[in-house]
């Protein structure tokens, strides 16, 4: 039996639809039980073998409870990182988060296997609204990197959750570096329009950002890494390697997607 975190988060609803059903138990806000509280995981891990864990908060306090939790029930946790971690922990935030992660699993007795994932693609739905509203999209601009498909992400993970190599870390990238202007400009293409990206100051962002009603923190932490965390010029072959199949294009992804940029 596999418990699945975040299981209606953008990797999680892809997990659960290609993992075989009878042998996946879901966990996320509805259920009861939270990552937060270990004293709530009894009753969702009883018989579990594996937890896929996607870890919802932006520091790793409390974490080495919930691995205590776990391990009183399961025997190996798959973890989904961030391909930044090998820029150093001190990067940002949200690679400190991962960094941190990464070594209280390691030292908590668990079988492991971690995916460091590139930036997702589905990301770009945050620019939905602006683009269903008009031709220019803003925001704070980072570096480039090898956008991953969140389907290409929770395949990798099928195939490390039923035949598990414990003590492997596995870097998942998408085919090609893209920018943030690349990527609105591969959206434009699919949707037949012309779609232009212009960069937002990072004090503008914040501002805005802090408007819109996100915590600080969080926004301290995405505006921190795209601000400091370099270029990445990194592509693997890992999802190939693991699922078969090469990974699928920014494009592709769009053109699955399209109806949540048109117009409603």
């Amino acid at each position: 039996m596999i418990l699945v975190t975040g299981a209606t988060g953008n990797v999680g609803r892809e997990l659960v639809a290609q993992l075989p059903a009878a042998e996946v138990r879901t966990l996320d806000r509805g259920t009861g039980a939270d990552l937060g509280r270990p004293e709530t995981l009894a009753g969702a891990l009883e018989a579990v073998d594996t937890v896929f864990l996607i870890w919802p908060f932006l520091t790793a306090e409390g974490a080495t409870a919930t691995l205590d939790a776990i391990s009183q029930q399961a025997e190996r946790v798959v973890y989904l990182s961030s391909s930044a971690v090998r820029f150093g922990r001190d990067t940002d935030p949200i690679t400190r988060l991962h960094s941190d992660l990464e070594q209280a699993i390691q030292q908590s007795g668990l079988e492991w296997i971690v995916l460091r994932a590139d930036t997702f693609a589905s990301n770009a739905l945050g620019w939905a609204g602006q683009i269903r509203a008009g031709d220019v999209v803003r925001g704070p601009d980072n570096a480039a990197t090898a956008v991953i498909d969140p389907g290409d992400i929770a395949a990798a993970a099928v195939r490390v959750l039923l035949d598990p190599q414990p003590g492997t870390t596995h870097t998942l990238t998408g085919p090609g570096v893209l920018s943030r202007a690349d990527q609105v400009d591969i959206l434009g293409t699919t949707l037949g329009r012309t779609l232009t990206f212009e960069p937002t100051p990072f004090d503008e962002a914040r501002a805005q950002m802090l408007a819109d009603g996100r915590p600080q923190a969080l926004v301290d932490a995405l505006l921190t890494s795209a601000e400091r965390r370099p270029r990445s010029d990194l592509v693997t072959t890992t999802v190939a390697e693991l699922t078969g199949r090469p990974a699928r294009t920014f494009l592709d992804w769009a053109g699955r997607n399209a109806g949540a940029f048109s117009p409603r």
